[in-house]
């Protein structure tokens, strides 16, 4: 049963907690907007108040997403990893999701009175549920250790928002709870088209625990093979449900792009769960001119993660053409490729054909454009006109997940392989990954793992481009450091020759001694460990002393 939420479909609830989003966490104005005894009294009740939550679900969006991993290179650094980024006084990052909680609660308080069965009461709590462990995870994940709060608090609870914050491992344990409640109340078909169900719930639910179960293995913080278990079970109840399947029209050269531009994710079998878009009733800004105006561009060392189209790493195989151009450099390599950056003939929009790199412009910073999720469409180029729908979860991902997190508990075998990462090789006509003869890349990121496991993150980060995930995966591997590679920052290779070539003047173009293209002053750059959490906003610290510490290093 594929979801798709139509964004016309979430209410406006009559609910103040917009308003207080930009107010500090600690100082909080009653929700007076609503109370208990005037709502939440029917089926209709629960579910209207429930609709503010389907805004907050992380819905694909292409436009510079990784722009702060090894994947990208945008045209304006990331701060963070440049090393600038200040403790702000307040911050969205923590406000918001304590908004959203403060939603979550008032709902768990209130939902008691409704005069309907708990068969359905139990749908919305498991909504409400689904959110709030939403919420924390984000929170655990930019902050760490964090305040748990299960309550609604008034006037009279107040001081418990001045207490301390509860451990990283504590919080995650609560989430998982949440989610195991969720999972089990919400139905495997919703009444109502467009809502959670039972496996949209075990998609994050996956999600969540193959984070978690990875953070505790590499940063020995405890035991993850429960959570690790608990991902890989949670993908195969959707693997084996059979309501999912990877989107293919047998065209390998050309199904991975087009799956990103798909006016109706509506039956598609890779979308477990979707956002969707309608002129008739609503659209959204140009994504299409965003993408090919945004300065954005793919890094050095992302392109060389491409395998041949024998199987193995460019270090590896007789059929790498090296990197002279971007057109030797695509020959014999992975289809996907030339599905997610722009090579001679992409049609960039409405017949305009890509025929040299388009550096020096603001296409792009690399050389490396981005044109995955963007189209030659005239129409979604226009302003508010684009009706492209955006993935939520994406049976992709599901696949990835059990892949990586069975190699992590050792149970992975060629089935495993052959029913979640060679469903996505199919797609693009790539060899077959097999356990048997599997060779370690001379140029590793990550020697020492199992090849295995090397090899499965690899093809995440292939399939999963630009879709945000990159940095919360380096992050749970405890692989900041790969930002020191100095080709993270680097992009194409613009020879002399080659650069004579353009009709348009690009001597603008910094390249550097082995001339590639170089966007930054910088030529490397220092990755601090203080950079896997986000310092907590002055603001708090200020409000409520038990948050200190300060984060490492802030």
């Amino acid at each position: 049963m594929k979801k798709l939420i139509d964004i016309f479909f979430v209410a406006v609830v009559i609910f103040s907690i917009s308003s207080c989003r930009k107010d500090a966490f600690l100082d909080r104005q009653p929700l007076s907007a609503i109370t208990p005894q005037t709502f939440f009294n029917t089926e209709s009740d629960l579910q209207v108040y429930c609709n503010q939550y389907y805004s907050w679900l992380p819905t694909q969006f292409l436009v510079n997403a990784d722009g702060q991993s090894d994947d990208k290179v945008p045209k304006s650094q990331n701060t963070l990893l440049a090393g600038t980024y200040t403790i702000p006084q307040s911050d969205g990052n923590w406000n918001t999701p304590y908004a959203n909680i403060r939603a979550c609660n008032f709902f768990m308080m209130s939902y008691q009175k409704a005069n309907i069965p708990d068969s359905i009461k139990n749908i919305y709590v498991g909504e409400t549920l689904f959110f709030r462990a939403m919420q924390y995870f984000n929170l655990v994940k930019q902050y760490g250790d964090v305040p748990y709060i299960t309550r609604y608090l008034t006037d009279t609870s107040i001081s418990v928002l001045y207490g301390p914050k509860t451990t990283h491992a504590g919080v995650m344990d609560a989430v998982l709870a949440d989610l195991n409640t969720a999972v089990s109340y919400l139905p495997v078909a919703p009444s109502q088209d467009g809502r959670l169900g039972k496996y949209q719930a075990l998609a994050f639910k996956a999600r969540v625990c193959l984070w978690e179960g990875t953070y505790r293995k590499y940063f020995s913080a405890g035991d993850g093979t429960a959570y690790l278990q608990a991902a890989a079970d949670a993908a195969e109840q959707i693997i084996n449900s059979k309501s999912y399947s990877i989107f293919s029209t047998g065209k390998p050269q050309s199904d991975y792009y087009n799956l990103f531009i798909q006016d109706e994710l509506k039956g598609n079998p890779e979308a477990i769960m979707a956002m969707r878009y309608m002129a008739s009733a609503n659209t959204y800004n140009n994504v299409d001119r965003q993408l090919g105006e945004s300065g954005d561009g793919y890094s050095k060392d992302f392109v060389r993660t491409y395998l041949c189209t024998d199987g193995l790493p460019t270090s590896l195989s007789a059929l790498y053409k090296g990197d002279d151009s971007l057109g030797m450099e695509i020959i014999n390599r992975d289809p996907r490729i030339k599905q997610t950056i722009a090579t001679r003939g992409f049609d960039f929009l409405n017949g305009d054909l890509i025929t040299l790199p388009r550096v020096g412009t603001n296409v792009t910073s690399t050389g490396y454009q981005c044109i995955k999720g963007r189209s030659s469409s005239i129409t979604a180029w226009n302003a508010n006109n684009s009706t492209y729908d955006f993935f939520i979860f994406r049976y992709a991902e599901t696949l990835l997940i059990d892949a990586e997190a069975r190699a992590e508990l050792g149970t992975c075998t060629q089935d495993v392989l052959d029913n979640t990462i060679n469903k996505l090789r199919d797609r693009v006509g790539m060899p077959h990954m097999q356990l048997t003869s599997l060779q370690r890349d001379p140029q590793s990121h990550f020697p020492n793992v199992p090849v295995l496991i090397d090899e499965i993150r690899r093809e995440r980060r292939v399939e999963l481009a630009t879709e945000g995930f990159r940095f919360d995966d380096l992050h749970r591997w405890h692989a900041g450091t790969l930002i020191n590679n100095s080709e993270t920052i680097l992009g194409m290779k613009l020879l002399p020759a080659m650069r004579a070539q353009y009709t348009y003047d690009v001597s603008n173009v910094v390249v550097n001694n082995n001339y590639y293209v170089q966007p930054y002053a910088i030529t490397t750059r220092t990755w601090n460990d203080k950079m896997y959490l986000l310092p907590i906003p002055l603001q708090e610290l200020n409000l409520n002393p038990n948050l200190a510490p300060q984060n490492f290093g802030w």
